[in-house]
């Protein structure tokens, strides 16, 4: 569906007058969350916000109607302190992303009256304060509030090494998505990564580290993953409609309304 502004179910392309017929309480916002950081010398420092925007805009083509989800502008800004060796590389602090959370979610509450946020996260480093502020939105704002994390909904294999940052599945949806962005002319070889040293300090479940992407025994050139050289875009597309498609027991779990997918 196309609103009179022309956008297809994006809340800032309707009118002032427009927005209080087409958004409901029972609609439901949806804000990707990016950041700004390294991605290796292949990927754009809006990598994660790109996957954020695109998964939500496919999202919203393929469920808008069935659940009348809404995309909310894209927040391209997150917690990126393992990038900030890097040039280019943005990072807010905790307070700050929470508070700009907060700020974005009760003027939206204000503003458009819907009563369901789903939040897009784009980037692993907002994961694990995500987790916890949802539990505040909720309250906060008397609003039903779920995160989706893209990547991790798309359950296809990668290879020897965990796929962290700027490796084989990154790079894959953006060839799918933005490939005029991609510059996989700029990676020449990928040296072997400790894929025991990624799982002790990136991915253990028991100890959590400070880790940092410009730590050679992890990381080739800032990528944490498998060969990125590897990536096609046939391999993004079917990532990105895994992801789509595994995103609907949320959106079933969130509304109480059931897709004709399931």
């Amino acid at each position: 569906m196309t609103g009179p502004g022309g956008g297809h179910r994006q809340l800032d392309r309707l009118t002032a007058a427009d927005l209080p017929t087409r958004v409901q309480a029972a609609s439901v916002l949806c804000l990707p969350v990016g950041s700004t950081e390294q991605h290796g010398p292949h990927l754009p420092l809006a990598t994660d916000t790109v996957i954020a925007e695109e998964f939500t805009r496919h999202l919203i083509a393929a469920h808008g109607e069935a659940f009348d989800l809404w995309q909310l502008p894209a927040v391209p800004y997150g917690i990126a302190p393992e990038h900030a060796w890097a040039p280019g590389t943005l990072s807010l602090t905790i307070t700050e992303f929470t508070t700009l959370l907060h700020t974005l979610t009760a003027q939206y509450a204000r503003a458009a009256n819907a009563r369901n946020l789903v939040l897009i996260n784009g980037h692993g480093g907002n994961r694990g304060i995500l987790t916890a502020l949802v539990y505040e939105l909720g309250h906060a704002q008397d609003i039903s509030v779920c995160v989706l994390h893209p990547l991790a909904l798309a359950h296809l294999p990668a290879g020897d090494r965990p796929e962290i940052h700027a490796g084989l599945h990154e790079t894959a949806l953006m060839l799918h998505l933005a490939p005029d962005t991609v510059r996989l002319d700029q990676l020449t070889d990928h040296p072997p990564q400790d894929a025991d040293e990624i799982r002790r300090q990136v991915t253990h479940r028991g100890v959590s580290w400070p880790w940092n992407s410009g730590d050679p025994r992890i990381a080739a050139a800032g990528v944490i993953g498998n060969d990125p050289r590897t990536a096609t875009p046939a391999l993004g597309a079917r990532l990105l409609d895994e992801a789509v498609a595994s995103a609907v027991p949320a959106l079933e779990a969130l509304t109480g309304r059931k897709s004709s997918c399931s």
